[in-house]
């Protein structure tokens, strides 16, 4: 039965969002191009918009979609495969070779096969290590994520032709260099997967705490990357840095409503609400956990779990985070891993032996521009009494972050913290 156009369309567009990065995949595996896949895709899409209003809504509308573009892809690939046929009968007629026999490859190209395997594939293409971390992150959004340009762009407040060029180089990048839509095996498996990873994780961090913009949370990019972690974890069980890092996005993604105030104001973990905490999501990140290693996004998932555990702030368990920051220290070493470890060390053995280690930090040219040297520092000096010092830590904090919340947070803080006699 037809609808109306108005309905039709929100539909298609709706069914689109959720199977596009299913039908990309299963696209590429017959025409070995992602650009072009995508393109097949979003014919499909327009097939879509075009015949649904008269003919209704089909029973399987992502079936639909995946069939009509797999056809579009298997007449490209045969009408390739005809003109380099004749282009080669040409050459052999030139040469006097008889031609070899009947067959036609292209219909090999549409067989099938598991679709979540195609899906896992495209995953792997996008976060090629060929293409610099920007260009995968976009790329994975467009491809598996189903963000359109503007979308991407407005996530990470960047231009939106700076954005879509950056889609389209990728592409080519991976059309140039002759990328396999594969999943990779042996020694180049480990290295993959971790590009993988650390894709998902930076859209992750993106939302949960924005580098920059009027908001500090951005709830829909961590609901995309907590979507592809439960994808991954679904398409490779047999990887424990894998459920590592699910599991560390829904503990972390359990406070996301906690975080914030009513205006949009950061709420700081001590004086957040926990009963807002999304138990469903603790228990979800529990379960992943499980099933996780000891690598690093595992070692970061449990420190979460400390946290996410706690009912009340007073009774966290600050020495085992500690000494988990420890860990991850020796798997990972970096000065930013260890300014958290100096938090959790103030917090189990003071303020003073946490100052000793931020102050050991100061030299580090990987954080001369990190805000959250001096606010940790600021903090730190406010609960040593030492106010006057304090608020300077704060304002430089204050001038150093993009994000309009944080600055907001760390100029009240400063406000706040008034010089003390003789100090």
């Amino acid at each position: 039965m037809a609808v109306t156009g108005a309905s039709t369309a929100e539909t298609v567009e709706a069914v689109f969002r959720i199977e596009s990065a299913r039908i990309i995949a299963g696209v590429t595996r017959i025409v070995r191009d992602v650009g072009i896949a995508e393109e097949l895709a979003q014919d499909a899409l327009v097939a879509a918009l075009e015949q649904w209003p008269e003919s209704g809504v089909p029973d399987r509308p992502g079936a639909w979609l995946m069939a009509t573009a797999k056809h579009r892809a298997i007449d490209l690939v045969r009408r390739k495969e005809t003109y380099a046929r004749k282009l080669a009968e040409v050459g052999r007629a030139l040469e006097d070779v008889p031609p070899p026999g009947p067959g036609d490859p292209a219909e090999s190209a549409g067989s099938a096969e598991d679709i979540d395997d195609d899906l896992l594939r495209l995953i792997f293409t996008a976060c090629h290590p060929v293409l610099s971390t920007r260009a995968r992150i976009a790329l994975t959004l467009r491809l598996l994520g189903g963000l359109t340009t503007e979308e991407i762009a407005r996530a990470f407040l960047a231009p939106e032709p700076t954005v879509a060029q950056r889609i389209v180089r990728a592409k080519r990048t991976l059309a140039k260099a002759g990328v396999p839509f594969e999943v990779p095996y042996g020694a180049d498996r480990a290295a993959r997967v971790s590009s993988v990873l650390e894709v998902i994780y930076l859209i992750f961090n993106e939302g949960y705490s924005a580098t920059a913009g009027d908001d500090l949370v951005r709830p829909a990019l961590c609901e995309d990357a907590l979507r592809l972690a439960r994808v991954l974890a679904g398409l490779m069980p047999e990887e424990p840095e894998v459920h590592g890092l699910a599991a560390l996005l829904e503990f972390q993604a359990s406070r996301i409503a906690a975080r914030t105030g009513p205006d949009g104001e950061p709420v700081l973990l001590a004086d957040q609400n926990r009963s807002r905490w999304n138990r469903m999501l603790i228990a979800r990140g529990i379960e992943a956990l499980r099933r996780a290693g000891h690598g690093p996004y595992s070692v970061q998932a449990a420190i979460a779990a400390c946290h996410a555990r706690t009912i009340r702030y007073e009774d966290t368990d600050w020495a085992t985070i500690a000494a988990l920051y420890g860990r991850l220290m020796a798997l990972t070493p970096s000065p930013v891993v260890e300014l958290n470890r100096a938090v959790a060390v103030s917090m189990a053995e003071g303020p003073a032996a946490g100052l000793k280690l931020v102050d050991a930090l100061a030299a580090e040219p990987a954080l001369k521009d990190y805000h959250l040297l001096p606010s940790v520092r600021g903090d730190l000096l406010e609960r040593l009494g030492r106010d006057g010092e304090a608020r300077a830590e704060f304002e430089r904090a204050a001038s150093l972050t993009r994000n309009a919340r944080e600055r907001e947070l760390l100029r009240a803080r400063a406000a706040r913290s008034q010089a003390a006699p003789g100090d």
